[in-house]
């Protein structure tokens, strides 16, 4: 989060996809691991994660798989997340360069 943070910051538009463990930062009932403020900056990864998506053209989506193995739908996801479309990250990926 602190480098697609620094990157946004300096107008580079962010696509970030949330698997597994990291996913549950995207969640509103997420758990303190991703809601406590963390040194130095004393900021959650969550905050973090929502500072970047108040900014133009980033964009944070959970991968397809997460919510059908929680059990859950898109209601459980903050505002603004949203759930990833395999073949639309496969294209993204493709046009991009890895920094």
């Amino acid at each position: 989060m602190t480098s697609a943070a620094n990157a946004a910051k300096q107008g580079v538009a962010q696509h970030i996809m949330l698997c597994g463990p990291a996913a549950e930062m995207a969640l509103k009932d997420a758990p303190v691991t991703a809601t406590a403020p963390q040194p130095p900056r004393d900021m959650s990864p969550q905050g973090l994660m929502r500072k970047i998506m108040a900014g133009p053209n980033n964009l944070v989506e959970v991968c397809a798989i997460y919510l059908p193995g929680k059990g859950a739908d898109q209601s459980v996801l903050i505002e603004g997340v949203g759930v990833a479309n395999p073949q639309s990250m496969v294209a993204a990926n493709a046009r991009t360069t890895s920094y």
